[in-house]
């Protein structure tokens, strides 16, 4: 995992033990703290400071304190560079 930030927006670059990549907000939605501090296990993403888990295709909380869903954004990786698709379109990101 990886923190990016993009216009003053922290951005979490997953790439999952399934080869698959993933990004999310950066921050938790119960409470301000990082998620690149966290871990990954079957597809979910839980924050290290409540332990709340998130679907990395959903976004959404599977376990309380957090009730909200993590924002997502899509991913293109192609001839080994990696984007981030925004409202604004791709925007490339270093590994």
């Amino acid at each position: 995992m990886k923190m990016v930030q993009i216009d003053g927006t922290d951005i979490l670059l997953i790439h999952d033990s399934a080869g698959e990549w993933h990004a999310s907000q950066g921050i938790c939605t119960h409470e301000y703290f990082e998620l690149d501090k966290g871990f990954l296990t079957d597809g979910t993403l839980t924050c290290a400071l409540h332990l709340s888990r998130f679907d990395l295709e959903t976004g959404e909380a599977l376990d309380p304190p957090a009730e909200l869903p993590l924002a997502l954004y899509p991913v293109i990786a192609e001839d080994g560079q990696v984007y981030l698709v925004l409202p604004e379109g791709p925007i490339p990101v270093n590994e």
